[in-house]
């Protein structure tokens, strides 16, 4: 089990960008005290080196003036200033002989091999000074074949080069570890929205409910981004289920019926002796109740088709004014019952490229509903003009209207604005409307109150500019 735990901590991101961000703390950390360390160190050598020219230059300067008694007599005023001066002096003659050999007080050995071959620039040499330590030095002729060597040990430098070192050492340690213990926080801090988003997910795949949201921290990132959309993703998909319940137990009502007239039929015909003529009485309240669940099926099969894309569309001209005509014939009888006036007003020579059978739906779905929603003695009016490289499709009717709450959900599918369901109706047919124009490029609105009736509006690409002139005499019907 701990062991199965460090291997998920391991590939967790929060433990890879802990590591990565100690791993870039140190390196860096690495860096400056490297860039430090070399700037101190050549800072160092060169201030040594300055000093150690500085000093061959004023040998010279004393052995030229008064040979080596006086350059004995300037060693020994230095030493008497500073009893920490470390130079040794040499003075070689062409064989590499000891003419003059002046040693720190400190050392009591040299090594002459080390010094077997001057050259006149600084260089390392191993002096062997005591225990010996690195030297610099650096040489010069002199007059008579002579060479003047002046050399430093470099011990004080070694020793505070190696310390920084330790130094360094110590401070890369904790580096190191803070780096991590810091990467750890701010991957902790950085990563805790997606935490809260992954609890989230776990928990509605656990329960089920979608009711709760993440927190949002008003962070301004990329994360609180993220957050927001998926908060608002699942208000949209509890949105949609709850739609969906509701068109399912919609759907269950409005086919409860037809199947309940159906199978009381069937109980009542093998329950009696209807006869014949009973027989072929209930087959055919069978064979309506049937086209009523079909009629509901294929509706719903259209409007998946149409907002989906794949509905076949035969695009011909259609001339509107017999459009209109034919649908005020369909629904004369139901216009008639309820003392409706209908009337038609539209350019007789205005077509439209669409699908004639769609664009009856489209009309006769719009006339069922002002029908429907018309008190008695009202009017619906229809009409058609052309705007420019649209033609626009009106139904107006004095009904009741719709509540601006209920105008941006009649377009839903089985959504039904007479909660009661006195009317007859599967609330199908907006949907069907809005899905058939938006397939042929269009699209539909209403305008409507409660008490002021309602008014749609469809708008439809014309496809072939006409003659607008002139309009068909009023068709009424009371």
């Amino acid at each position: 089990m701990f062991f199965k735990s460090v291997s998920r901590m391991r590939r967790s991101v929060s433990f890879r960008i802990a590591v990565w961000y100690s791993i870039l703390f140190s390196l860096s950390a690495l860096l400056v005290i490297g860039i430090f360390y070399y700037l101190l160190s050549s800072y160092v050598n060169h201030k040594d080196r300055q000093i150690l020219h500085a000093k061959l230059d004023e040998y010279i300067s004393q052995y030229n003036e008064g040979g080596i008694p006086a350059l004995d007599l300037a060693i020994l005023k230095d030493r008497e200033i500073d009893k920490r001066v470390s130079f040794f002096v040499r003075v070689a003659g062409r064989d590499n002989a000891t003419v003059f050999l002046s040693l720190p007080e400190s050392e009591t050995a040299l090594d002459y091999k080390y010094l077997e071959h001057p050259t006149f620039r600084p260089r390392w040499v191993d002096l062997i000074f005591g225990i010996g330590h690195p030297t610099e030095e650096i040489s010069t002729p002199l007059p008579g074949g002579l060479v003047l060597q002046v050399g430093r040990s470099v011990k004080n430098r070694e020793i505070l080069i190696d310390r920084f070192q330790e130094i360094f050492a110590g401070i890369m340690i904790p580096a190191i570890l803070l780096g991590f213990a810091g990467g750890t926080f701010l991957s902790q801090r950085a990563l805790s929205p997606l935490r809260s988003l992954i609890d989230m997910v776990r928990f509605i795949i656990d329960t089920g409910k979608m009711h709760n949201r993440v927190p949002e921290n008003l962070t301004g990132d990329e994360l609180e981004e993220l957050i927001v959309l998926f908060n608002g993703m699942l208000e949209r998909i509890e949105t949609l289920i709850d739609g969906m319940r509701a068109s399912l137990d919609n759907v269950a009502h409005d086919l409860r019926t037809p199947i309940a007239r159906l199978r009381s039929v069937v109980e009542v015909a093998l329950q009696t002796d209807p006869g014949v003529d009973g027989l072929r009485e209930a087959l055919m309240d069978c064979a309506e109740e049937s086209e009523r669940i079909l009629t509901m099926v294929n509706t719903l099969m259209d409007i998946s088709e149409a907002e989906t894309g794949v509905m076949t569309l035969k695009l011909e001209d259609i001339n509107l004014p017999e459009l209109f005509e034919e649908v005020i014939q369909l629904y004369e009888y139901v216009a008639e019952d309820r003392y409706v006036e209908v009337t038609t007003q539209c350019p007789p020579d205005l077509t439209l490229r669409a699908d004639a059978n769609r664009m009856r739906q489209i009309l006769a779905n719009l006339v069922d509903n002002a029908l429907k929603y018309t008190p008695v003695g009202g009017r619906v009016d229809i009409s058609a003009e052309r705007r420019g490289e649209e033609v626009a499709i009106i139904v107006e009717d004095s009904g009741e209207g719709i509540s601006a709450e209920d105008i941006p959900r009649i377009w839903d599918r089985l959504y039904r604005v007479d909660k009661s369901r006195s009317r007859r109706g599967v609330g199908l047919g907006l949907s069907l409307v809005k899905a058939i124009v938006q397939a042929h490029g269009g699209k539909v609105e209403v305008v409507s109150a409660p008490n002021e009736g309602s008014r749609f509006t469809v708008s439809l690409p014309a496809g072939s500019r006409l003659s607008l002139e002139g309009l068909i005499p009023n068709i009424s019907m009371k």
